[in-house]
């Protein structure tokens, strides 16, 4: 006689799917199919047994499957339904769905993006299964074709979205941590205007009308005043473009308070942003700044130009408080801006491989190359640390380094002897 499986034992049985059966004591060759059932005890409130069933052509690649699942139990997972066949993909979607709760639509597409790449060479992979090997190669692959930044992105985001798989105990452990990043390709480094070149762009903007870009429709002419105003404020103060592009009205003072005691000199309190719920980036990011004399003349021409186009769009007006706006009151689309920036520059007679954002940029190196200390740089721009002033944003402007040269003349002088 058979002998009667234990108490909690793994069940092993044969489904028979009709024909005749060569073999009823070992079903070799028989139509059906092998199915094993593993007790995982019984739900929270008692009132049903949890299972997990696995299936095979054999029963030795059923006894097989078992004992995978029992390794995976040892390790602290506690294996789902569907948890043998949850491939790479779908761990992916899952994180975009679920981990990203509260985060913009732009942040959840940014990592949609640098996770598809790699999806496409292990994105069918079950989970389970996938090796820090399969990792590598597909970050390899990534980073034939992309940045190094971008597969820095995507190996992170792969990170994350098995990270979260791990805590819905559909991962045994976490590949893609135990996996350096590859090289990229060399992505376009950010660069700063010099100041002629800022000079011939503040120019030129002064009386270049712009167009605004309209998907579908004509694009409409805007006063030169709106281009501008933009420039002159983002290099003057060295605002975020997202910053800008957020700044209200409300938050400029164009006037300050010559008899306070100390008296206030017109300023721009950057508080908001593009970003989910109007944060900024960071808690330092959050400053209010003295605006230079440039930035106050440009910024109340552009708020007459803006009150003719409110007066001019009459019922149609969008009311949104915002200092940089569309002909109708709503919110300039970074894609506007950035084309309107890009014809300024070309017009500039310096190219247009420039971006907004590269404004910035300018704002840093500009004030190092007039002394102005990191730590008060990082404090204008709003930065958590000196070291992202100093690796990301500042760009050195002159050609041959003369400080070490000029202080080792002083502290030696004219000396003969030593120039012989």
């Amino acid at each position: 006689m058979a002998k009667r499986r234990g108490r909690g034992e793994d069940s092993i049985s044969f489904e028979h799917r009709g024909g005749p059966c060569r073999d009823p004591d070992r079903h070799n060759g028989c139509p059906g199919i092998w199915r094993g059932v593993i007790s995982l005890g019984y739900s929270p409130d008692g009132a049903r047994r949890i299972r997990r069933k696995v299936a095979g052509k054999t029963k030795t690649a059923v006894k097989d499957k078992l004992k995978a699942l029992h390794a995976d139990i040892d390790k602290g997972i506690t294996p789902k339904a569907g948890y043998s066949a949850y491939t790479v993909r779908q761990a992916a979607q899952d994180w975009l769905q679920d981990g990203l709760a509260g985060r913009s639509a732009k942040t959840v597409k940014k990592n949609q993006n640098v996770l598809e790449p790699i999806l496409n060479v292990i994105g069918n992979r079950k989970l389970r299964q996938l090796s820090a090997g399969d990792v590598r190669q597909a970050l390899a692959t990534m980073a034939a074709g992309y940045s190094s930044a971008v597969v820095s992105m995507g190996h992170l985001a792969l990170k994350r979205a098995i990270r979260h798989a791990e805590a819905n105990d559909l991962a045994g452990r976490n590949v893609a941590a135990l996996v350096d990043t590859p090289k990229g390709r060399p992505g376009r480094r950010s660069r700063s205007l010099t100041l002629q070149q800022a000079i011939a762009v503040i120019t030129t903007a002064r009386t270049l009308p712009v167009m605004e870009l309209r998907p579908g429709l004509k694009d409409v002419r805007r006063p030169a005043s709106l281009m501008h105003a933009y420039i002159v404020l983002s290099l003057g103060v060295g605002l975020r473009t997202e910053e800008a592009r957020a700044l209200g009205w409300q938050h400029v003072d164009l006037d300050g308070d010559p008899g306070a005691s100390p008296a206030v000199p017109p300023h721009v309190a950057v508080w908001r942003s593009v970003r989910a719920h109007g944060e900024t980036k960071t808690e330092r990011s959050r400053r209010t700044l003295a605006l230079p004399q440039m930035a106050v003349a440009a910024l109340r021409q552009w708020r007459d130009s803006q009150a003719e186009e409110r007066r001019a769009a009459a019922d149609d007006w969008q009311d949104t408080g915002l200092v940089f706006t569309t002909r109708l009151g709503a919110a300039l689309d970074a894609a506007n801006v950035r084309k309107m920036f890009k014809r300024v520059c070309t017009q500039a007679g310096i190219g247009d491989g420039w971006t907004p954002r590269e404004l910035r940029t300018s704002f840093v190196s500009l004030m190092s190359q007039h002394g102005v200390g990191i730590e008060e740089i990082a404090r204008l721009a709003g930065h958590a640390t000196t070291r992202t002033t100093e690796i990301v944003y500042r760009r050195e402007l002159r050609p041959v380094i003369t400080t070490g040269a000029e202080i080792m003349d002083k502290v030696f002088g004219p000396t003969a002897d030593l120039r012989a």
